[in-house]
């Protein structure tokens, strides 16, 4: 099974990967959050609005469009079986 995610979609994403930030982990732009923070603190029972108030500089909008595009890419899966 092959998934293709098109770069513009990656594009539009509010992350970034940089080496000199954060070792190069994914981390929403303009801040040194890495996203992988945000779906911890998720898995870990934390509400969106408990995460935004522990990491102002990440807005809500950037959240949401992050678990947005993870909802469509998990989506992809069951038509590309």
């Amino acid at each position: 099974m092959t998934l293709v995610i098109d770069e513009q979609e990656l594009n539009r994403l509010p992350v970034s990967i940089d080496p000199e930030v954060c070792s190069g982990a994914p981390v929403f732009r303009g801040t040194r959050v890495p996203v992988d923070a945000f779906i911890s603190n998720l898995e870990a029972g934390l509400t969106l609005d408990a995460f935004l108030q522990n990491f102002p500089s990440v807005t809500r909008q950037q959240a949401l469009e992050v678990l947005e595009f993870s909802k469509a890419t998990i989506l992809k899966l069951g038509h590309t079986s």
